[in-house]
């Protein structure tokens, strides 16, 4: 079974894409006068609405710089999901719980969950002594935590495939036969994968299956309408999401490294 005194590490391409993610869209948020597709829409209610967009992408931008240098992966680390965490409970979960029936609220949230878990994988991989006096927040049992939130997410997502059919098949290249079935697959593969992950049966099967379908969709959807020269904003910033998005389904998956595909613990205990 596997210790809090193995300590992983994550150094796999995964952590580099989702580094290097971030700080495309710090870069974004600077550029785009503040606008980051991760971080928006942003209620009028919120504090200091005009200058929260570039704090974001200050933080975004310096904290994946952060997490590619060990010495301060620990700290960038422990900046972004802090940052995530709020952000989630102020701007995501609380105004879906308020506007239950809101589809875009909830989609929202699910997204961001997306984002705490990867950041979460990376605090519990990298935190230092100071981090370990939370004790359930790093090692194996912060591990635990992302990676259930993560399940979680993508029951969301399957579930939002599913009551969305006809939404979701229209976003189903016209190559593709039987949209409707291809979307059912990918709404019952999210179901399936996250109960995986929340089980842990077959949970780096299903994490790492989750990422590829997250992948698919925006190699599928999203990459040839940017190829097409699309000047849609909606398509580029549906695009930077859907990326960002299977780059921390990556981190997750990635944090299964050494375990069986077929169980949680790793292979070699």
């Amino acid at each position: 079974m596997a210790t809090e005194a193995r300590q992983r590490r994550l150094t796999g391409p995964g952590q580099l894409v989702f580094a290097l993610t971030l700080i495309g869209l710090g870069i974004v948020g600077f550029t785009r006068h503040g606008f980051t597709p991760i971080w928006q829409p942003i209620p009028a209610w919120a504090p200091q609405h005009d200058k929260l967009p570039y704090l974001c992408a200050a933080v975004t931008l310096v904290c994946g710089a952060g997490v590619l240098w060990r010495p301060t992966a620990a700290l960038a680390s422990r900046l972004l999901l802090a940052l995530l965490l709020v952000w989630w409970l102020a701007f995501r979960l609380r105004v879906a719980v308020l506007d239950p029936t809101s589809a875009v609220a909830w989609e929202s949230a699910g997204e961001t969950t997306v984002y705490v878990a990867a950041a979460w994988v990376l605090y519990a991989c990298f935190g230092d002594d100071w981090d370990r006096r939370m004790g359930f927040a790093v090692g194996e049992d912060g591990l635990r935590i992302a990676r259930a939130l993560f399940g979680v997410a993508m029951i969301a997502f399957g579930f939002a495939h599913l009551v969305y059919l006809e939404q979701t098949a229209s976003l189903v290249p016209t190559w593709l036969k039987g949209h409707e079935g291809v979307a059912t697959f990918t709404g019952w593969a999210y179901i399936l994968a996250g109960v995986g992950v929340l089980t842990s049966v077959a949970a780096r099967l299903a994490a790492t299956l989750a990422a590829w379908q997250i992948f698919g969709f925006t190699l599928l959807v999203w990459a040839p309408q940017l190829y097409a020269g699309s000047k849609d904003p909606g398509v580029w910033s549906e695009a930077l999401v859907s990326w960002t998005l299977a780059a921390c389904a990556w981190v997750v998956a990635e944090s299964y490294r050494g375990a069986r595909w077929l169980g949680e613990y790793p292979a070699d205990d």
